[in-house]
């Protein structure tokens, strides 16, 4: 084992060996073993006021319920109910499961635990409201959701603060990043609705046909926990614009935010146009992705999971949108350090990307190929630079890197870990847990880490979906795209190279529905997003997502009295 990675040390006996065997767990399970239906270090210090926060202080600790630093109030109430027709309702059952924040591992609001009755009374509330709404006018809908994007842009920083309360990523990401892009989605699929055109085609002098879109009705939608509210509204956004009513799922990891979200948007919306349900995956995921009264399931999460989901589809014959999981490679050419100049800076970058919102991104850039010739001069700045990835407390606007959204994922990614040090990786920064003090002493915060072996490692090969880069060498370009190409997934690539010619080329060639040439983790509205492989059916983004909830009516007209001549 390389010296630079530490051995994991734990509190006790006990949670060792708990962390043992759920370590044993991943290790050794099959790469695709069946899983439950899921939707799938600088600590405390100075805080100084920054684009996101309002005063300068210095604080020992950050307490959840002490947001005076901030310009905003705590976003959270001490338990939720389901959103459904309009209404905040009590799950059926009576049932709640308690919200950890993984900022601190520590509960800080109940979230319910919903069954079978309250995925059917969210549809029965979506079917009653589906009549009036898919007859609405596209402009009347596109104004919603224009109003939509205006009160979310309102309450920016409360939906930021809240999402990184309950996911753990920082909050310089999702005030910069996860809510002003939810808000342009809105905007853009607004925008979209209203400049899409049906079709008038003539079969003769007088004989016409028409060419609708209407929408599918009643669609149901999974959200993963990565990016809870960013995720939601790549959802939403064009199934409401398209005419269609909603009854969302959020992850059980982190359902909190939506809820805030509801909170600030839910009246502007008729009641039971849009419903959220809480709950676990069989309990809650299952009943509603296998329902018989949805039109269309879309789900985003882990492919394990989204073969069941298509597997529930696939009975009840209706659409499906998946988006799945990724093994991104990031090729970086030699011709990147003909010069030590900005674009270099942009491409060491480039490959810190794996580090951004945990690791927990389907296109995390997991897999590093650095042309043989200038691996040792390109790592040795590369290191330098994850080393400068400030980890602290997610409400800091230093902090660059948070904490894992749930204990399980820590756990997972651990495990992973411990692998890469078993298959023979070498560890070349962080491979190990970054313990924190004070508020953050239970939190769920792993240190960047880079490990050096060869593709057919399953770190290499695996989602790992946190904080780790595998990194590899290769000699000329067929072998760059053999490696880059051999993997089960296909949803994003990243080509750093200065020379146009060669990056079209490959972005052409690798096997992903995204490749960033020169960039990465951009995640513009009107660019469709959506993989290859294993990774997924159908794209998300760009206007051709509305055609994926509507479904197109057909109208022949004859305007001729003359008969038609067949009997």
């Amino acid at each position: 084992m390389n010296s630079r990675c530490a051995p994991r040390e734990n509190p006790d006996d006990v949670a060792r060996s708990r962390t043992q065997r759920a370590r044993a767990a991943w290790r050794h399970r099959r790469p695709h073993d069946g899983m439950e239906l899921a939707n799938e270090s600088h600590g405390a210090g100075h805080r100084c006021a920054g684009p996101f926060m309002s005063t300068c202080e210095e604080h020992t600790q950050m307490n959840h319920a002490e947001m005076q630093f901030l310009s905003t109030e705590y976003p959270y109430k001490k338990q939720y109910g389901n959103f459904i027709g309009g209404k905040w309702v009590p799950p059926a059952g009576g049932e709640y499961f308690d919200n950890i924040s993984p900022i601190t591992g520590e509960p800080f609001t109940s979230i319910p635990r919903s069954r079978d009755a309250d995925i059917e009374a969210a549809l029965d509330a979506a079917h009653a409201a589906k009549t009036a709404w898919g007859r609405t006018s596209v402009t009347d809908r596109a104004n919603v959701l224009m109003k939509i994007a205006d009160r979310m842009e309102a309450n920016l920083q409360r939906l930021a603060v809240a999402e990184s309360i309950d996911n753990g990523k920082p909050l310089r990401e999702t005030m910069a990043a996860d809510i002003p892009l939810a808000i342009d989605h809105m905007r853009y699929f607004a925008s979209a609705a209203r400049a899409q055109e049906g079709g008038i085609s003539e079969i003769d002098h007088d004989t016409v046909a028409y060419h609708f879109h209407e929408p599918l009705g009643v669609v149901g939608q999974i959200i993963p926990w990565n990016f809870p509210i960013l995720m939601a509204i790549w959802k939403l956004a064009p199934a409401l614009a398209a005419g269609n009513c909603v009854v969302l799922k959020p992850a059980e990891q982190t359902p909190a935010s939506i809820l805030v979200l509801l909170e600030v948007i839910g009246d502007l919306l008729p009641p039971g146009v849009l419903n959220v349900v809480n709950g676990f995956g069989l309990e809650a995921g299952k009943p509603l992705a296998s329902n018989k009264r949805i039109a269309k399931i879309a789900f985003t999460g882990e492919t394990t999971t989204g073969r069941l989901i298509m597997q529930y589809a696939s009975q009840n014959l209706i659409p499906v949108t998946l988006e799945l999981g990724g093994k991104s490679p990031n090729i970086f050419f030699a011709d990147v350090l003909n010069a030590d100049d900005s674009f270099f800076d942009k491409a060491l970058e480039g490959f810190t990307m794996f580090a951004l919102n945990q690791g927990e991104v389907c296109t995390c850039p997991s897999r590093a190929l650095v042309e043989e010739s200038i691996y040792e001069r390109f790592m040795e700045r590369a290191l330098k630079r994850v080393a400068a990835i400030a980890q602290g407390h997610p409400l800091d606007s230093k902090t660059m890197i948070g904490a894992q959204a749930s204990h399980e994922q820590l756990e997972k990614i651990l495990s992973y870990i411990d692998l890469g040090k078993q298959e023979g990786a070498e560890c070349l920064a962080g491979g190990e847990r970054n313990a924190m003090d004070g508020e953050l002493k239970n939190g769920y915060y792993i240190k960047p880490t880079v490990f050096k072996g060869h593709n057919k490692m399953r770190i290499f090969q695996e989602e790992i979906f946190g904080p780790v880069l595998s990194v590899t060498t290769f000699k000329n370009e067929e072998e760059a795209l053999k490696i880059a190409n051999d993997t089960l997934y296909g949803l994003g690539a990243g080509v750093w190279t200065r020379d146009g010619t060669r990056a079209y080329r490959f972005g052409r060639a690798i096997q992903a529905g995204r490749v960033w040439t020169n960039c990465y983790h951009a995640y513009p509205a009107h660019a469709a997003f959506g993989g290859y492989k294993q990774s997924g059916i159908g794209r998300e983004n760009h206007k051709m997502m509305l055609d994926h909830y509507q479904q197109t009516k057909n109208m022949l007209v004859s305007y001729s009295d003359k008969p038609l001549g067949f009997f």
